[in-house]
């Protein structure tokens, strides 16, 4: 039976703990795996610009002895020139995997349901499960460990990384508080599951809507663009509404002299993160881009080794 990885609502602590163990491995001996996935071909379907996704499972597909194909909007344009059950099932004669890069993460779930080879969320609105998953791996290399670990992520909840930690953080033995405006919380669905996986793990999430009082006491720092692809018609009132959730030498302050900086990039400097806090020596951003790429091959190897 096929595996998937749509989001990190669907994994266990015990398989998130696989990936990084194989992680570790790939990142000692690299060539020790180049040709684990020796005639396999990726499909990269990708609606959105992207950087370090693109580029990451690229290079980790050719890493491991793989091929992948690149498919723009230009080629594909999905929904529209051709629908994703048929895009799904062509590409599933063709390719031995597909990582998919969209809008609406119906179409990661249509994209699913009609492939019969594995389907990756390369992003969506809604999950973004190979980025925190590349997140959760830098803080346990930098802590040596996960549980006890307080997180504070500050700016826009209702986004896809938002979402992904909160399905990841109460799992791994992480501690998460949110701080974002009233009216850009995570989806009720979501914050529900975090609540229900945090009793079972004896782990904390926390959610308002003050910076000030999540970053106390804070391991990391968690930040992210508040003008997501999708949402430029909302920049002026988003700019204002967020404007005291920015990440500054002043917030930072106010968390752990040793506590660590994320973003997942890219990050619109000025706005919800200063230059100098994300030059700082406390930041980690390029780490996890960096990780990006070792944890990718991890779960390429896993979905089809």
């Amino acid at each position: 039976m096929k595996k998937d990885l749509i989001s990190l609502k669907d994994l266990t602590p015990k398989e998130i703990e696989e990936i990084f163990i194989l992680t570790d491995k790939l990142r000692q001996d690299k060539f020790k795996f180049s040709k684990v996935l020796e005639g396999k071909t990726l499909a990269l379907i990708f609606q959105k610009p992207s950087n370090r996704t693109r580029v990451s499972f690229e290079v980790g597909m050719y890493q491991l002895g793989g091929y992948s194909i690149y498919l723009g909007p230009e080629e594909i344009n999905l929904g529209i020139r051709e629908s994703v059950k048929d895009v799904a099932k062509t590409l599933s004669r063709y390719v031995d995997a597909i990582v998919l890069r969209t809008f609406e993460h119906k179409d990661v779930l249509e994209m699913a349901k009609y492939a019969t080879v594995p389907v990756i969320n390369g992003l969506s609105d809604f999950s973004h499960p190979c980025q925190v998953l590349s997140d959760i791996y830098t803080i346990r290399e930098k802590f040596k460990k996960l549980k006890g670990i307080k997180l504070a992520y500050i700016g826009d909840g209702n986004n896809n990384v938002c979402h992904s930690l909160l399905f990841a953080c109460p799992k791994v033995g992480i501690n998460i508080s949110i701080a974002s405006p009233k009216d850009y919380q995570p989806k009720k669905e979501v914050l529900k599951e975090a609540l229900s996986l945090s009793k079972l793990n004896n782990t904390q999430v926390n959610l308002s809507d003050n910076p000030f009082l999540a970053v106390k006491d804070a391991d990391i720092i968690y930040t992210d663009v508040w003008i997501s692809m999708g949402k430029e018609k909302e920049t002026d009132i988003r700019r204002k509404i967020f404007k005291r959730f920015q990440v500054n030498r002043d917030l930072v302050s106010l968390a752990k002299k040793t506590c660590l900086i994320m973003h997942c990039l890219p990050a619109h400097r000025g706005e919800e993160i200063t230059d100098e806090v994300i030059d700082s020596k406390n930041s980690i951003v390029f780490d996890q881009a960096e990780n990006r790429l070792h944890v990718q091959k991890a779960i390429l190897i896993k979905l089809l080794k």
